[in-house]
């Protein structure tokens, strides 16, 4: 498709494209992901959960790194270090429950007691008490769970189990910028898996991902459009290595010299949470084009 829309202020790139199906496990890299209502299809459609349903990350059980997923054959397959695969089919749901995530208690689905089991076999032995028992749920589409409409400008736009928005946007020169200080304070370098992005743009100056308006983003059927709409404040998972689950201060350090941001009262942000304006069931794909205007509020 030939791009005939006026010049833009900001030309980049899709660099990379992730995806978490698991809540605070490993990530997925795509070289193509459809684009739907809540984010990337199969982005946090699942969580891991306590035993009163509430969720649980890498910030209480950092060796939720180690759990790698992976589709194959119409299957989430799961492994972990010392466990064998689990195996769950991308349909499959079991028992309904409730379950919260940060201030959300939404429907979902149990996905049964092999799961649990799996879960708890993994992560258990080093848990506290009270995550000794857990359990896997999945997210009910039929549920609508809406973001913070302070922060759309009162749009309505929904997400899955991710923290409050449907798709995180980073740039690859942001990353550089991050590793020229570790290196400088004779710090290890980092990737960026340690960000959780969704999408990794390309041919950006460090951190102009803060400041683009609407990017609009050339497919194969159209054209998509997603808008940055809240800085992302950090808390210590990207301190944990995600290889080895082993935690540093390192990389949060580094952040708090040049990254407190005002917009989120000195909190330190890395990459900007972002919502799907137009494009749902529009394929992204790594190498395509990014548009934009500058953001000036």
């Amino acid at each position: 498709m030939i791009d005939t829309s006026p010049p833009a202020d900001v030309q980049a790139t899709i660099e990379q494209l992730w995806i978490y199906p698991i809540k605070s496990c490993a990530g997925i890299s795509l070289t193509e992901a459809e684009l739907t209502e809540t984010g990337l299809a199969y982005d946090r459609s699942w969580m891991v959960v306590d035993a009163q349903g509430d969720f649980v990350t890498q910030r209480e059980l950092p060796r939720m790194a180690l759990i790698q997923p992976a589709f194959k054959l119409g299957q989430l397959v799961l492994r972990a270090p010392g466990m064998l695969a689990l195996h769950l089919a991308l349909d499959a749901a079991e028992s309904p429950l409730r379950v919260r995530v940060w201030g959300d208690t939404v429907d979902a689905y149990d996905m049964g007691e092999v799961a649990a089991q799996w879960f708890s076999d993994f992560l258990g032995p080093d848990a506290p008490a009270g995550l000794k028992r857990l359990r896997l749920a999945r997210f009910d589409p039929e549920v609508r769970r809406l973001c913070s409409l302070k922060w759309t400008g009162g749009r309505e736009a929904v997400t899955q189990f991710a923290d409050g928005f449907g798709l995180l946007v980073t740039s690859s020169a942001s990353l550089v910028e991050l590793n020229a200080r570790l290196a400088q304070a004779g710090h290890a370098t980092v990737d960026g898996r340690r960000f959780r992005p969704n999408i990794v743009l390309g041919g950006l100056e460090a951190h102009d991902e803060d400041r683009v308006g609407p990017m609009h983003i050339t497919t194969a059927e159209g054209v998509a459009v997603i808008e940055t709409v809240k800085p992302c404040a950090r808390c210590p998972i990207p301190n944990i290595d995600p290889a080895t689950a082993v935690s540093s201060p390192a990389v949060g350090d580094a952040l708090q010299t040049y990254r407190q941001d005002p917009r989120m009262d000195g909190a330190i942000t890395f990459g900007m949470n972002a919502i799907p304006l137009e494009g749902h069931g529009q394929w992204l794909r790594v190498g395509q084009a990014v548009r934009a205007d500058w953001r000036f509020d």
